[in-house]
C-alpha cells in the first residue's frame, strides 16, 4: 500500500464534515486466469485495518471472472456499428462508442433494452437532458470498458464487461478480512461512478461515492486497482 496519492489526486477529502484518506494499493497487472482471492490476499488483506472500507475496481473482478475479450475476437453486428456512431466518446472512457463495446452491450443487456434506451436517449437529448441511455440500459451497459490510450496492456486491445454478482463478491471478500471492515466493488472514472455491490447500507454507499467522487485511483497507468478508505 502506498502512503501517497496518485498524480493529480489528493490523499484526503472531507465529506459531511469528516476527513477521509483514500489510500491507493499498487499491484501488478491482473491477468485472465488470475484468482481474485489469491490476488487480494497478496495485496489487500494485510493492508486493511478495522473500520476501513476496502474498495475494489470492477475491472479486476470481471477479469478474474473471465469477462475480458480481445477486440479482434468480437464481430459486431450491423446494429452495433450503427448505434455506436451516436455515442459520445470522452477522454475518460470509450464506453459504447465503438462497435465492439456496443456489440457486447447488445449481448449483455439484450437488443430490445438497448434499442429502447437508444430511442429514449435520442428524444431526451434533443431537449438537453443527458444520461437516459445508461439509466435505462442499466449497470451492465455502464460497466463495459473499451480500450483507450491510457489503458494498461493487454487491455488496450480488449473489452471488459462488468462483473457478475458484485454484491456477493463484496460479501465474500469481507469474510476473508481478518478485521471488521466493509468492502465495495466500484466503477469509478473521472466523470463519476457507481457502487456495483457492497457490504454497506444505502447511506454508506452514498457517502462512499462522495468520498471517491474525484476518482482517487486515477484513470491511466497508475496500477492501483484497489484502495482503502480510512477516517482520519
Amino acid at each position: 500500500m502506498t502512503d501517497a496519492a496518485n498524480a493529480g489526486k489528493a490523499l484526503t477529502t472531507i465529506v459531511d464534515g469528516s476527513s477521509f484518506a483514500r489510500i491507493p494499493i499498487r499491484t501488478r497487472v491482473v491477468l485472465p486466469g488470475d484468482d481474485l482471492d489469491t490476488f487480494l490476499r497478496e495485496y489487500a488483506v494485510g493492508a486493511v485495518e478495522a473500520g476501513d472500507i476496502l474498495f475494489v475496481t470492477e475491472k479486476i473482478v470481471a477479469i478474474t471472472q473471465g469477462r475480458s475479450y480481445l477486440v479482434e475476437d468480437i464481430t459486431p453486428r450491423r446494429l452495433a456499428l450503427f448505434l455506436s456512431k451516436y455515442v459520445t466518446r470522452t477522454p475518460y472512457g470509450i464506453g459504447l462508442g465503438m462497435p465492439e463495446t456496443m456489440e457486447m452491450a447488445l449481448r449483455e443487456c439484450g437488443t430490445p433494452r438497448i434499442l429502447f434506451a437508444a430511442a429514449v436517449s435520442a428524444v431526451t437529448k434533443a431537449f438537453g437532458r443527458k444520461g437516459d441511455f445508461y439509466r435505462i440500459a442499466g449497470d451492465k451497459a455502464r460497466a463495459i470498458d473499451g480500450p483507450t490510450k491510457g489503458t494498461i496492456p493487454p487491455y488496450n486491445k480488449a473489452v471488459v464487461l462488468g462483473p457478475e454478482r458484485p454484491r456477493e463478491v463484496a460479501s465474500h471478500v469481507k469474510s476473508m478480512l481478518p478485521v471488521s471492515a466493509e468492502v465495495a466493488v466500484v466503477d469509478i472514472n473521472d466523470l463519476g461512478g457507481n457502487i456495483l455491490g457492497s457490504t454497506l447500507d444505502k447511506a454508506g454507499e452514498r457517502r462512499l461515492l462522495a468520498i471517491l467522487s474525484d476518482n482517487p485511483l486515477g484513470q491511466g497507468h497508475e496500477s492501483t486497482p484497489l484502495g482503502v478508505v480510512r477516517k482520519v
